[in-house]
């Protein structure tokens, strides 16, 4: 990976968008989560005032090309919009690299990033607070105890 810190990668994506005044926040959790599973990449709400004065959410849904129109079917199935707005982006991103460290609690993944001159590392959440819960240490201290902090 070191080879890849002074790397610089881009590639496309779209962002879907759609404003909502008439769901419930439960259903809209519900549309976000068949939007990652449409596809998406990544799916998010802004907060928004829509006409009349009604507070309303902006969904957006960022996807890889390939994945557009199944995101595009998710958004309608799955959304009260009778529109969405759809953007093409430049996306510039870092190499991305999964090491996996074994322990007697598990496996821990540990992400590396590099590219644009910069390089750094996180820990899988999930799997840190999964042997935090198995062995009554906090995070910081598997942290310490297994990825040898």
């Amino acid at each position: 990976m070191d080879n890849l810190i002074d790397e610089r990668f881009e590639d496309t994506i779209i962002e879907l968008q759609a404003n909502l005044d008439d769901m419930t926040a439960e259903a809209i959790a519900f549309a976000m989560e068949r939007l990652f599973e449409a596809g998406a990449v990544d799916v998010f709400t802004v907060p928004i005032g829509m006409k009349k004065n009604r507070p309303g959410t902006l969904l957006a849904a960022l996807c890889q090309p390939a994945k557009k129109e199944s995101v595009v079917d998710a958004f309608f199935k799955y959304t009260t919009t009778i529109g969405i707005r759809e953007t093409v982006k430049t996306r510039y991103i870092l190499a991305r690299e999964t090491e996996v460290l074994s322990t007697p609690f598990g496996d821990i993944h540990k992400k590396v990033v590099s590219g644009y001159g910069v390089q750094r590392y996180k820990y899988e959440y999930d799997d840190i607070a999964g042997i935090a819960e198995q062995t009554g240490l906090t995070l910081d201290e598997v942290i310490r105890q297994y990825c040898h902090e």
